[in-house]
């Protein structure tokens, strides 16, 4: 704190500020007395000045209004100067009320030095903050002459004269080394229509933007609102794109998870932004309650999910967080991130597999993590089907270890990362998903409290169909969709990561929480979508190819099974199963358990030999609703038949990009 002190321009602030306050108590004298102050009261306003001045300054700095630059002063900075003014004011009062009762003393003079008090510190303040603002704007002034091209910075107009856009264009006005000189709004809202924000003026509506075009000649569009719907989103663009004018535009509120808006901000749109996902509303503070001064273990910290939560969970203030992941690439990324982005440094990098009891056993008593978020798992549905051992050994031992690890050291709240193809599984990765519900549900006792979060697809997870479809694009083609009535619920990786933070807050044990995934997307009008937004006209520029499903797909995904009930929680984005209903018929609940932890110990050893029919066979009789399908490269033809015996037939499978590279983790 007191490096400050080592800074010279405070002492000019300090030096400004005291020659106010004492024209403040001039002037108050001055106008007591109709500028005719006689000696007595000259010497009054004398030794009211020395008591003064070092009063009020050090009420300012407890006020914290000579740390902050002046060029910068704010609405807030302005309201700490009345706080200060009023406070400075009343103590005076008080000490020479102490002293002498004010005998001889004008009580008018003190509230006309409050008052001045005011109007000096916060007026000199605003004037220059004022003149760096026009400094930094006086070369957009020709806005006022709208057909004439300024030689200087790039001309904008802003769709949307809401606070977003008001902060883009106070930034763009505050900077000089930012190119941009913004002409003109345009807002739907009839009652800013004719109005200006900091001089510019709204101009008309988003639908007049071709005829505004004409007549403003912008070089650059911004669109300045985040919390738009996806269908206007897609209407606002395709207006863009008729119009040529390249455009940017701010992210979705959910991804600006401190607040801030800013030019920096401004991106291409992209497909997350037609989704039009509304923003989440969280419980900070019940979240902050279990976070905070905490030991966090994120299990699969460098994957998508595992590493927006840490960069969530940092915002609460842990104590200590752990991050733990098999993949030295992406831990160390993570890592990195923490470090020189975000600047915290009280993170523990681990690097193993969460099957590895040895290790977690290290981890948990070297650490003693107080709440698990367990994102680890493997999640392609294809690599899995031929795969299935890794699905075994990661998604259901890992997690039988990380929950076991959890309960003997006394963890307080664990949550297991699930999805939406645990729901009446056709594939290997949601039936492992599945067991590992089974298996939280099964360890209870009240001591930790164990729960899952079950959500679908996520925009912008690693592996997800987005980036397939725009590398298909950049090649010119063609894209590949597996069934034209293909659906998939999605939702953007900080929302489904907010959801799980506050899911986290609602358990109480043994719950299953399903998020609302919203309105479901077709993967056909997605590929179209992102074609679109490249430049490129679907069918014309980039043909689309049905491709036919693959194996372990559906043509839509279910959160809930016929046979689970729904409940609402305090939160209206998150549902909570019936407990009764978590595994169909309840009074065979405690036999099915029973049975599953007998048939784990096959599991686990089909894994260790690679048998993949086993792997199916077990887990279709742990998850009565899983239909296997079998077969993989390793085995003959006739393996697989001979194999197949035991395995039930799969009824139907359908198939989609988007299913084989969601993430779970």
């Amino acid at each position: 704190m007191f490096h400050q002190f080592k800074n010279p321009k405070l002492y000019v602030m300090f030096l400004t500020d005291g020659l106010l306050f004492a024209l403040a108590m001039v002037l108050s004298y001055l106008i007591r007395f109709d500028f005719h102050v006689d000696d007595l009261y000259q010497v009054q306003m004398i030794h009211l000045v020395m008591i003064a001045l070092p009063l009020k300054l050090a009420v300012f700095t407890v006020f914290g209004l000579y740390r902050g630059m002046w060029r910068y002063t704010g609405l807030g900075d302005l309201w700490h100067v009345v706080q200060a003014a009023l406070i400075s004011s009343l103590l005076l009062v008080a000490l020479m009320f102490t002293w002498n009762r004010l005998e001889g003393y004008p009580r008018t003079v003190f509230v006309l030095d409050a008052a001045f008090t005011m109007l000096f510190a916060g007026g000199l303040r605003m004037v220059i903050r004022s003149g760096y603002t026009m400094q930094g704007s006086i070369r957009n002034f020709p806005w006022c002459v709208p057909l004439r091209r300024t030689p200087k910075g790039r001309r904008v107009l802003i769709l949307g004269a809401g606070d977003a856009g008001e902060k883009i264009l106070r930034e763009i006005q505050e900077n000089p080394d930012l190119d941009h000189h913004v002409v003109g709004f345009l807002d739907d809202d009839l009652g800013k229509r004719g109005r200006t924000l900091h001089g510019v003026p709204v101009l008309e509506e988003i639908a007049m933007l071709p005829y505004i075009v004409e007549k403003v000649r912008p070089d650059e569009l911004l669109i300045a609102l985040p919390s738009v719907s996806g269908t206007r989103m897609r209407s606002i663009v395709e207006l863009c794109k008729q119009v040529g004018v390249s455009f940017k535009t701010l992210p979705v509120i959910g991804e600006i998870i401190d607040g801030k808006v800013s030019v920096r901000s401004l991106r291409e749109v992209n497909f997350q932004d037609l989704l039009g996902r509304p923003a989440v509303t969280l419980d900070d503070d019940g979240i902050r309650g279990i976070l905070a001064e905490r030991t966090i273990l994120v299990t699969g910290s460098g994957g998508s999910i595992g590493s927006e939560l840490c960069r969530q969970i940092i915002r609460y203030a842990p104590r200590r967080l752990i991050l733990l992941d098999s993949g030295e690439t992406n831990l160390y990324s993570i890592q990195m991130e923490l470090e020189h982005e975000h600047r915290f440094t009280d993170y523990v990098p681990v690097l193993g597999q969460v099957q590895d009891e040895a290790l977690m056993e290290d981890v948990f008593t070297a650490y003693a993590p107080e709440v698990v978020f367990h994102a680890a798992a493997y999640k392609h549905v294809p690599m899995l089907e031929n795969n299935p051992w890794q699905a075994v050994l990661t998604n259901i031992v890992g997690s039988k270890v990380v929950m076991e690890k959890s309960l003997a050291h006394g963890v307080q709240r664990f949550v297991l990362v699930s999805t939406d193809k645990a729901v009446r599984p056709t594939n290997v990765m949601g039936a492992s998903k599945r067991v590992a519900e089974l298996l939280l549900r099964g360890i209870q006792n009240g001591r930790t409290r164990f729960m899952a979060v079950r959500f679908g697809n996520v925009v912008g997870s690693s592996g997800s169909v987005i980036p397939l479809f725009r590398r298909q694009i950049e090649l010119g083609g063609p894209v590949t969709v597996t069934h034209p009535e293909m659906i998939r619920y999605f939702m953007t990786i900080p929302e489904s990561v907010q959801l799980i933070l506050q899911s986290a807050t609602l358990g109480k044990g043994g719950e299953i929480f399903v998020l609302d995934m919203g309105t479901p997307v077709r993967i056909l009008d997605m590929a179209r979508d992102l074609i679109r937004l490249s430049g490129k006209e679907p069918d014309v520029d980039i043909p689309i190819v049905i491709t036919g499903p693959r194996e372990g797909e559906k043509l839509f995904e279910e959160l809930v099974m016929e046979s689970e009930g729904v409940d609402s929680t305090s939160h209206e984005k998150i549902m909570v199963l019936h407990e009764d209903g978590l595994n169909g018929e309840a009074e065979d609940w405690n036999v099915r358990l029973a049975v599953l932890y007998k048939l784990m110990d096959q599991l686990q050893a089909a894994a260790g030999r690679h048998d993949a029919v086993a792997i199916k066979d077990i887990l279709g009789r742990i998850v009565p609703e899983y239909k296997a399908q079998c077969g993989h490269p390793l085995f003959s033809s006739d393996d697989v038949e001979e194999k197949a015996v035991s395995v039930p037939v799969m009824e139907s499978a359908e198939r989609n990009p988007s299913e084989n590279l969601r993430e779970t983790a």
